[in-house]
């Protein structure tokens, strides 16, 4: 075997370090910088990642925005390009293939708010404009489907509570949840937003179906009228 092949790649032992600490401590062992170094070194395997996974987390603020970043804005860093960018893709798409599986497929019940918000905004935080789905669950919170009803432009959609009303009774659903997103990120219900819950819920109660939330969901956080005392 040629010298040149029997040498081991610059940074091959830190990495070793690096996979054996996180398979021996978990992901709380791991700096955030380390997390991206280890996603990006998955398309490079003997390329030293380090210094492009520090640029990433300079550019980025955090490792949450450096995960949800584009393949154009990763690019953006020297060093950094389709190739090893492809382990922050790939992982950014599991997570969001693994929570929908998790919430919808498992039809699991829904316990928080926050647990709701988590599934949504792994769906809904990429998009350009305003989306709106419906979670519909039996009387156990158990979920029985979610559906996109309805996709607008950047500051608006069109929703039909008939509609609604009409998937919840052939799923025979006994509660829902109205959800939709605010690419603006901006979390106050707009006067269209109040309008539609006003008349999503006047339609749930004349089926008895229970309206248990309309969540707004933004860049980072969410608008709940059911916490905010606002389901009317």
């Amino acid at each position: 075997m040629p010298e040149k092949e029997s040498k081991k790649h610059k940074g091959e032992g830190h990495r070793k370090r690096l996979r054996d600490k996180f398979l021996k401590a978990g992901i709380e062992a791991l700096h955030d910088y380390e997390i991206i170094e280890l996603l990006l070194s998955l398309g490079t395997p003997r390329k030293d990642c380090k210094e492009q996974a520090k640029a990433a987390m300079r550019k980025f603020k955090g490792l949450q925005d450096v995960l949800e970043a584009s393949l154009d804005e990763l690019q953006q860093i020297k060093g950094i390009g389709p190739v090893n960018a492809f382990g922050i893709k790939l992982f950014q798409a599991v997570s969001e293939r693994y929570l929908k599986d998790k919430i919808v497929r498992k039809k699991r019940t829904l316990k928080s708010t926050k647990e709701i918000f988590d599934y949504l905004y792994q769906t809904l935080q990429k998009e350009k404009e305003e989306v709106f789905k419906v979670l519909y669950l039996n009387n156990a919170n158990r979920i029985l489907g979610v559906e996109e009803i309805s996709r607008g432009a950047t500051d608006q959609a069109v929703v039909y509570p008939r509609k609604v009303i009409k998937s919840a009774l052939d799923r025979n659903a006994a509660k829902l949840i109205f959800a939709h997103n605010h690419p603006s990120g901006n979390l106050n219900p707009s006067d269209q937003d109040i309008q539609i819950t006003r008349k999503l819920k006047k339609a749930c109660n004349s089926v008895e179906v229970k309206l248990v939330d309309h969540i707004i969901v933004g860049r980072k956080d969410y608008y709940s009228f059911r916490e905010n005392d606002r389901l009317f």
